[in-house]
């Protein structure tokens, strides 16, 4: 029988407490400090590096860190990694209920189409480049596992949670120690890379007289919070209420899937429930294709979903995300990979600057800044990082830009999933991995520069 007082009681409620007053502490920084507002580090971000220092601090004085401390229980390491596990899920799943009705031409399809596929070319870049780098470390260091480096694009280009999924997948199946420690530290890393990259270009600019900010304007109104139609913003149960309960309700079926698959393919399971988030989108959009059914059969009146309050749901778990990511990094186990790891950070950055320069040069000639910012915002920190640097250049989002980033997600998702195989491939055969990857990269380019490639061969014949 438990008591009220005990820890194991309070134990989440306060690691959770302190992770958001984190949040609150570095918002209040960032909106008081001038360098920390031209920095561009998300508050999420700069909550998570506050713990670190802190942590740091109390294990120097103490011996035991924050996080070690009797009241946690010696279970706020799992914890955190549990919740960066299924928020990263859940931000997916809420994402997922927003609507998608815009009607697109064929160019803005196009454009969308090309903005998927540059986002998995700039994986795939980042995935050779990265397993290249650990590859020839192994020859130097010592039992240095191999596969380390295939670990940036998801840090760099998927963020937090992925990065910390295939760091536990190497490290509990093929013995890379502190391999979740080194998923989550480049993923910091790529959050200071977005940072330090996204300033430097945008001064660049600044320099050529090429920024011209205008004003971000939140244009909130009635009708985003409660469009016609919908369920009523209080009535027996809260509209917030009813968007959580479809975000876990579609979570618990995206985890009645796994188990199964995970029972029919026991030696895949640690990797299938490792794609919690693509299932929880699968999940989300037979919950949505149920809603409408009911809708269409008129056993549904109201609308139950609001883009509004998802927008607001999936902002939370993604910050919390962050937060807790970057927290639960144990820089104690990852002494001997500093080198590394600063090498995979300045790798990574040069490459996903450059490859995006030219692809939002080639590609996107009516606006190349803003999907520039965008897409390298997003592949070295997140959707929100992109949209940061945005907001610096084209605050109103006149551009199509932040319109590509959202809807580029169903060719990303289509084409990216062989790089979650092969990651899985990655530590049992790394040479064989690598050529594939490398192919792979070439095959992603054919595709995306096919415009130029198809003319070329037609001045050709002529």
């Amino acid at each position: 029988m438990e008591n009220f007082w005990d820890y194991s009681v309070w134990s989440t409620f306060l690691l959770i407490g302190i992770l958001l007053s984190s949040l609150l502490l570095a918002n209040i920084i960032k909106k008081n400090i001038p360098f920390m507002q031209e920095s561009l580090i998300p508050s999420s971000v700069l909550g998570g590096a506050l713990l670190l220092i802190l942590s740091g601090i109390i294990k120097a004085i103490t011996g035991s860190g924050l996080f070690e401390a009797a009241v946690f229980g010696g279970k706020a390491y799992a914890t955190l990694e549990m919740l960066t596990y299924h928020t990263l899920a859940l931000g997916f799943i809420a994402s997922t209920f927003k609507s998608s009705d815009q009607k697109l031409s064929k160019k803005r399809a196009a454009e969308i189409f090309n903005t998927g596929v540059n986002t998995v070319s700039t994986y795939l870049l980042q995935a050779v480049v990265g397993f290249s780098i650990t590859i020839i470390a192994s020859f130097v260091i010592k039992d240095f596992f191999k596969a380390a480096g295939i670990l940036l694009p998801f840090g760099y280009g998927q963020g937090t949670g992925q990065a910390m999924n295939y760091g536990n997948i190497y490290e509990t199946d093929y013995g890379f120690g502190g391999g979740k420690s080194f998923g989550l530290t480049i993923a910091a890393l790529g959050f200071l890379s977005a940072s330090i990259g996204g300033v430097i270009h945008l001064n660049i600019l600044k320099h050529k007289g090429l920024l011209k900010k205008s004003a971000a304007k939140d244009h909130l109104n009635t009708e985003k919070i409660e469009a016609e139609n919908e369920i009523p913003m209080q009535e027996s149960m809260d509209k917030m209420t009813v968007q959580i309960a479809l975000i876990a309700v579609s979570y618990i079926l995206s985890y009645l899937m796994m188990v199964f698959l995970g029972t029919l393919l026991p030696s895949m399971r640690s990797v299938i429930f490792g794609f919690n988030f693509l299932l929880g989108v699968l999940a989300a959009t037979l919950v949505k294709a149920v809603l409408n059914l009911l809708k269409k059969i008129h056993w549904r009146k109201k609308e139950y979903t609001n883009d509004f309050l998802m927008t607001r749901a999936s902002n939370f778990f993604f910050d919390l995300m962050v937060v807790a990511g970057i927290a639960a990094i144990r820089l104690d186990v990852l002494e001997k990979y500093w080198g590394i790891m600063l090498i995979l950070g300045v790798a990574g950055l040069i490459i996903t600057y450059a490859y995006n320069h030219l692809t939002a040069k080639l590609l996107f000639p009516e606006y190349p800044q803003e999907q520039f910012l965008t897409m390298y915002g997003m592949l070295t920190g997140t959707a929100s990082t992109g949209i940061i640097l945005l907001r610096e250049i084209d605050g109103d989002f006149k551009t199509p830009a932040a319109d590509n980033m959202v809807y580029q997600n169903f060719p990303a998702i289509v084409f990216g999933f062989p790089l979650m195989l092969l990651a899985t491939l990655a530590p049992q055969k790394p040479y064989l991995t690598l050529i594939l990857l490398v192919a792979f990269f070439i095959v992603m380019n054919l595709i995306l520069f096919r415009s130029f490639i198809f003319k070329k061969n037609k001045k050709t014949t002529a």
